[in-house]
């Protein structure tokens, strides 16, 4: 029990020790992002390119000290706000930052990575072509239901287990990435955090469900179809002797924790629908009684999941700490360092990047569409989809009433920008690296960041074109 709580403890202590440095509750300090320029991003891409490059130019110094690269540049941005604004200015921005985003978006992937973990399907496919495909199809469907996060890590487990025996099996991962790990979330605020905000900033919780269904059902069919037609390739080509195992029973063991995905999914909605105005203000940003409580819940979820569930069921599916610690510290930078760069994108037409935002208006002064989309996409790919979706939110006007009526299209394009381009890159999408580490662990050689990239693209850029022209895509209809 103790070394199952050790990552718990790494991830509440930073917290509880910045929380007991710190100054007392001060009024609201925003960072100028009007007057921060393009060197300002510096440590983020400096982030991006060494997770990024890392594993392929110096693998044995990246593993062993990933941890203090990837925090060398989040200090590297700290102390550049810190010299530049002020001790205030910097701890608010820090703060707003690492409790009020970073850390509810690490303890419910937190919760969803250990429950999933403790979910064992026993017996097995025959790992063939319509097997593989049947089983990415139910992934997808799973992932709107439960998270991207909670369907990849039940799934991918049995998925690698099923193709073991194949010496072609990389591309069965890159594929659930794509389908399972972004694609699959886009129907439901559960489904992928972007949609999560949207639905806390006032968009109806059925609302993605139905404006979405045509192009996400296009999308994640059209990709199935081309997974099966690599995958049937593959298969025919690879030797005789590699064929599927028997078909055994499947059972699912650690039932509990489908009850313990089914609190946290409560405690999701509660949280945005439960609305008691409770709270208090730290360092300018304000805690409500309701997200505080969800937080608890998913510590307490996760807690009871390593309780409750039997430890041969973890053992059995090769469960280990490994990719939850990588994706926490790797993210952690991340929210750090990508602070000036939301500062400059917050500053709209008046920050540095205020070329990429005239982009989405159209000369008449109408919302473009279609920019709308690949910008919020493109963002979404590279930098985290929740934060780029809620600039993007903001920048279409941040009403939910008019973005659900007479911008409609315009949301459809924010909401399948961010969620679909997230399977661009292993950054776009918490979930992504998970996935792409548990395959490391088991042996698959999964391509570096920039081989990932090249994957990615070729089988998505040309479905998200068609999807732009399509007369039945919200870009053409919905606005």
């Amino acid at each position: 029990m103790k070394r199952r709580l050790s990552l718990c403890i790494s991830l509440c202590t930073p917290a509880a020790a910045v929380l007991a440095l710190s100054q007392p509750a001060m009024a609201a300090t925003t960072l100028p992002g009007a007057t921060m320029s393009w060197p300002w991003a510096v440590p983020f891409f400096g982030v991006l390119l060494s997770i990024a490059a890392g594993p392929l130019l110096f693998p044995t110094i990246w593993h062993r000290h990933y941890g203090k690269i990837a925090g060398g540049w989040a200090v590297l941005t700290l102390a550049a706000l810190w010299i530049y604004f002020g001790a205030a200015a910097t701890r608010a921005a820090f703060v707003h930052a690492v409790f009020a985003d970073y850390l509810s978006f690490i303890l419910l992937l937190f919760a969803l990575y250990t429950v999933a973990g403790g979910i064992l399907l026993e017996g097995g496919i025959r790992a063939t072509p319509w097997a593989n495909t049947a089983m990415l199809a139910l992934g997808t469907a799973m992932a709107s239901v439960i998270g991207t996060t909670g369907a990849a890590m039940v799934l991918i487990r049995p998925l690698i287990r099923a193709n073991s025996f194949r010496p072609h099996k990389t591309h069965v991962v890159i594929f659930f990435i794509i389908l399972v790990a972004n694609v699959g979330g886009a129907l439901t605020p559960l489904g992928d955090p972007p949609l999560f905000i949207g639905f806390l900033r006032g968009v109806d919780f059925f609302w993605t469900a139905q404006h979405l269904w045509r192009q996400t059902l296009i999308v994640a069919a059209l990709v199935l179809g081309v997974f099966f037609a690599v995958d049937l390739w593959r298969a025919r080509h690879e030797p005789a002797a590699c064929e599927p195992a028997v078909a055994a029973p499947i059972r699912i063991r650690g039932l509990i924790n489908l009850l313990l995905i089914a609190v946290i999914i409560a405690a999701i909605l509660l949280s945005a629908v439960w609305k008691p105005g409770i709270g208090f203000e730290f360092n300018g940003t304000r805690f409500e009684l309701q997200n505080l409580l969800r937080d608890g819940a998913m510590i307490l979820t996760a807690l009871a999941s390593l309780w409750l569930t039997a430890d041969e069921h973890r053992a059995a599916n090769g469960f280990d700490w490994g990719p939850m610690k990588e994706v926490a510290i790797l993210f952690a930078a991340i929210f750090i360092a990508i602070i000036p760069v939301i500062a400059m994108l917050e500053a709209g037409h008046d920050g540095a990047f205020a070329y990429i935002l005239r982009a989405v208006t159209t000369p008449g002064g109408r919302p473009n569409d279609a920019a709308y989309f690949w910008l919020t996409g493109g963002l979404s790919a590279f930098l985290d989809n929740a934060p780029t979706y809620l600039v993007f939110f903001e920048l279409a006007g941040g009403d939910a009433g008019q973005l659900m009526g007479p911008h409609a299209g315009t949301l459809a394009s924010i909401s399948m920008g961010a969620v679909y381009m997230g399977a661009l890159t292993y950054l776009g999408n918490a979930p992504n690296l998970m996935v792409y580490a548990i395959a490391k662990d088991n042996g698959i050689a999964m391509p570096n960041f920039f081989g990932y990239v090249a994957w990615a693209t070729l089988i998505l850029v040309p479905l998200f074109v068609l999807l732009t022209l399509l007369p039945m895509a919200p870009l053409l209809t919905l606005g």
